[in-house]
C-alpha cells in the first residue's frame, strides 16, 4: 500500500513537521530474503539492534523531507554472523534516497546548484559533488551523435577563454564544446569521430589552427569559410571610415553619427524610407563615407549575385580594382584575408553552406559569460550538451506489426519489423539553447 512518502515497502512510525521541513521515522517492512554473508536463502534471523540513519528525500508540499531510518541489524543463526539490512531505496554513498539523487542529477543540468540545494536541504557542495559524479555516466551513456555531413567549427567565450564549438550545420545543432580551440584539441576530436570519412564539408571561421586540423584529420572534406565572417569584414571597413570621419565633427555631430551607425551598416535595400533619407544626408556630406558605403554594398552584392566560384572571383577582382587609395587602408584586412583564404572563401559559391545560427552562438557567448560565474568549464559544458530536452532526436518509425490472423481470432505478436528502431541524436538545438539557459 502506498503512503505519503510513496515508498510502499516502508512503514511510517512517526511524522514531524515545522515551517520548512518534514521528518518521517520509518522502518523497512520486509525481512531480508537471504543472508548476505553465507548466502543462505530464507535463513533463521535474530534481531540484533537498530541503527538510526537520516536520509534526505524528495520534497513534499514544497517542504524538505528527511527520513529517519531505523535500520535493523540481524544475526544469521546459520553462520552466526551479524549484518545490517540493505536499503535498496537509499543511495549507496549519499545520505539520500536514490530517487532524490536521480532528481538532483537531472535538475543540475537545468538549474543552479544553489537553488537545488535550497529546495532539497543539502549543501551546495553536496549538489556539486553529485553533479561531478554524474558527468562520467553522461559521457559514457549519452547516445553517440551522428557524424554530420556538414560539420561546423566555431567558437564562443566560456569562463573567460575561447572554446572550440563543433556543430552540425545541416541540422543547426551544437554537437560538442571543446576545452580550447587549439589545433591539437581539434585534431583529437576530429580523429575520434565515428565515420569521419562521411564528412563532406566543413564550415569555419578564418582561424589557421582550424584549417590545419581539418587538413590533417579530414583530408577529403571541402573547407568553406562562412560568408558571415567575410561580409562582416566589409562592414568593419565601412565602420573604420565612419570613425575617421567622426574625428573632424562637432560633439553634436559625433553623437548623431554614432547613433546612425546601424543605418550605415544595414543593407540599403532593407532600410525604411526615413532611414534612407538620413543615409543620403550623411553620404552627401562626406565623400569618403559615400565611397566606403558603395564599396560595402557592392561587396555584399558579390555574395548575392555570383552563381559560381569562378564568377565570384571575377566579380571580386573587379571590385578590388575599384578601391580608391583614400579608403584602401580601411579595406586592407578584408583584401588580405581573401588573399590568404582564397580557396576556402570562394568555395562557398560552389557549396552554399552557411552557419545560419551565428547570432544564436553570439547570444550563447553573452549568456555563458553572465551565468558562468562560479561554474567550471565542465559544468557549463554539461549544462549545454546534456540537457536532454533540447536534443533533436527524430521519433523512430512506426514499429508495431499488423496482428496475425488465426482462424476467427487475432493473434498479436511482439516481434518488431527490422529489429529495434534506430534513434539518431543530432545534438542540441542551438536556436533554443540560449532561451532555455
Amino acid at each position: 500500500m502506498k503512503n505519503i512518502i510513496n515508498l510502499p515497502d516502508w512503514e511510517i512510525l512517526t511524522t514531524e513537521e515545522n515551517g520548512e521541513d518534514y521528518r518521517f521515522t520509518i522502518r523497512y517492512s520486509k525481512p531480508p530474503p537471504n543472508c548476505p554473508l553465507c548466502g543462505r536463502m530464507l535463513p533463521r534471523l535474530k534481531r540484533f539492534g537498530v541503527r538510526k540513519q537520516l536520509f534526505l528525500d524528495l520534497p513534499i508540499h514544497a517542504k524538505r523531507v528527511g527520513l529517519l531510518v531505523l535500520r535493523q541489524r540481524y544475526q544469521c543463526q546459520e553462520c552466526q554472523r551479524a549484518f545490517v539490512e540493505s536499503l535498496s531505496d537509499m543511495h549507496e554513498t549519499r545520505r539520500a534516497t536514490q530517487r532524490l539523487v536521480d532528481y538532483i542529477e537531472k535538475e543540475s543540468l537545468k538549474r543552479t546548484f544553489a537553488s537545488i540545494a535550497n529546495d532539497v536541504g543539502m549543501t551546495e557542495g553536496a549538489i556539486r559533488a553529485i553533479f561531478r559524479a554524474y558527468l562520467p555516466r553522461l559521457e559514457q551513456h549519452m547516445k553517440a551523435n551522428m557524424t554530420p555531413r556538414w560539420l561546423g567549427i566555431d567558437e564562443i567565450k566560456v569562463v573567460g577563454h575561447p572554446r572550440g564549438v563543433i556543430t552540425n550545420v545541416e541540422k543547426q545543432t551544437l554537437v560538442e564544446l571543446l576545452h580550447d580551440r587549439s589545433k591539437k584539441t581539434v585534431i583529437k576530436y576530429l580523429t575520434g569521430l565515428k565515420d569521419r570519412a562521411k564528412i563532406e564539408l566543413v564550415a569555419m571561421d578564418m582561424w589557421e589552427p582550424y584549417r590545419d586540423a581539418v587538413h590533417t584529420s579530414l583530408p577529403r572534406a571541402v573547407i568553406v569559410i562562412d560568408k558571415f565572417h567575410v561580409v562582416r569584414m566589409a562592414n568593419a571597413a565601412l565602420d573604420a571610415v565612419r570613425k575617421s570621419v567622426r574625428e573632424g565633427l562637432t560633439p553634436t555631430q559625433r553623437r548623431k553619427l554614432m547613433h546612425d551607425r546601424f543605418i550605415l551598416l544595414r543593407r540599403k535595400k532593407d532600410l525604411e524610407t526615413d532611414k534612407k533619407l538620413i543615409l543620403e544626408v550623411w553620404l552627401g556630406q562626406f565623400p569618403q563615407l559615400q565611397i566606403a558605403y558603395d564599396l560595402k554594398e557592392s561587396f555584399f552584392a558579390i555574395w548575392e549575385k555570383a552563381k559560381s566560384s569562378s564568377e565570384a572571383k571575377q566579380r571580386y577582382a573587379a571590385w578590388e580594382k575599384s578601391i580608391p587609395p583614400e579608403v584602401a587602408w580601411a579595406f586592407k584586412d578584408l583584401t588580405t584575408a581573401i588573399q590568404n583564404w582564397n580557396t576556402e572563401i570562394f568555395a562557398y559559391f560552389d557549396h552554399r553552406v552557411t552557419n545560419a545560427y551565428t547570432e544564436s552562438l553570439n547570444n550563447l557567448t553573452r549568456l555563458t559569460n553572465r551565468i558562468g560565474r562560479g561554474y567550471s568549464f565542465e559544468a557549463i559544458r554539461a549544462k549545454m550538451l546534456f540537457n536532454g530536452g533540447l536534443h533533436i532526436e527524430p521519433r523512430p518509425r512506426y514499429s508495431l506489426r499488423e496482428p496475425a490472423r488465426q482462424g476467427y481470432a487475432l493473434v498479436t505478436t511482439s516481434e518488431q519489423p527490422g529489429g529495434e528502431a534506430r534513434v539518431r541524436n543530432y545534438g542540441v538545438e542551438i536556436s533554443t539553447l540560449a532561451q532555455i539557459l
